[in-house]
């Protein structure tokens, strides 16, 4: 049961309402998550006028769904692994890549690196090393992409913060947090 009851479209102000209407009429319906922003609709629409935005920029599709499952996944976040395993699919993810992103891998060398700079991030609070950025760029990540990154970071890190708070119910199929060996 969610903490934060996600907002229906009845409840909202029409404003909000036609935000909600627009993602339904997007991407075939209102996931939960927004939803449950709207209970805040300048939360909703910083949320996604930044992914719109990021969506726009050099990571691929497939890039971006790599950073959230590895969010995701150091985050514990259940509904968010769920929701991208899902869209990560729809972006031409493999199950095998699936389960490396969410471990921080990957089989190209450049999209390895995106994960576990991602990783990284997380679990330093994004207190990284010269040596680490250097590593990166070595991989063949530039420093815009380097930034793009981050913004991507930031953005799930939002998503798997509201849902950790609020509860937020997953409208995806279920995946395990815990990967099989």
């Amino acid at each position: 049961m969610p903490r934060i009851e996600p907002l229906s479209i009845a409840q909202a102000d029409p404003k909000t309402a036609a935000t909600l209407n627009a993602a339904k009429a997007k991407i075939g319906m209102i996931p939960n998550l927004f939803a449950t922003l709207a209970r805040a609709p300048v939360a909703l629409n910083g949320y996604l006028q930044l992914s719109e935005a990021l969506g726009a920029g050099r990571l691929t599709a497939r890039q971006r769904e790599i950073v959230a499952l590895a969010v995701a996944q150091e985050n514990a976040c259940h509904y968010c692994l769920s929701a991208h395993t899902a869209i990560g699919k729809g972006a031409g993810l493999t199950e095998s890549d699936i389960r490396q992103a969410r471990s921080a891998g990957a089989t190209d060398p450049k999209d390895a690196a995106i994960a576990g700079f991602a990783r990284r991030l997380v679990q330093t609070r994004a207190t990284v090393s010269d040596a680490e950025l250097q590593a990166l760029r070595a991989g063949g990540v530039d420093d815009g992409l380097i930034v793009e990154v981050i913004a991507n970071v930031a953005l799930n890190l939002l998503t798997n913060y509201v849902n950790h708070v609020a509860g937020t119910e997953i409208d995806f199929p279920v995946v395990d947090l815990k990967q099989a060996a």
